[in-house]
């Protein structure tokens, strides 16, 4: 979905946005997502001490990762064009606000 309206952005808008750039910020960002969710819920059942420990893995893991990645993009890939940099933030704070909303229902249905 998220490929699908960054496609529909580049050919509806004057833009200019690659959709190959599109594409692997998009998989890129899902794969760093994935990694998180995958910890998150394999804290999930666990002892409680360990749930917290590994939450805090799983949102700090995400944050180095994303931070290497934009180290990558941006000095070594040069991309610092403004769409590119439009494009880095809105696919990274879409996919970051899916993870929160992702652990905070997660949490609000847990007992403990």
């Amino acid at each position: 979905m998220l490929n699908g309206t960054g496609f529909l952005l580049t050919s509806l808008s004057d833009l200019d946005l690659s959709n190959a750039n599109i594409a692997i910020l998009s998989i890129v960002f899902s794969l760093i997502t994935l990694i998180a969710l995958i910890i998150f819920f394999k804290g999930q059942t666990k002892k409680p001490d360990s749930q917290t420990l590994h939450t805090l893995v799983a949102v700090s893991l995400k944050f180095l990762l994303e931070m290497v990645f934009a180290l990558l993009w941006f000095f070594i890939a040069k991309k610092t064009y403004l769409e590119s940099v439009f494009m880095f933030f809105v696919i990274y704070l879409t996919l970051t606000l899916y993870l929160i909303v992702v652990i905070l229902k997660t949490l609000r249905n847990k007992s403990l």
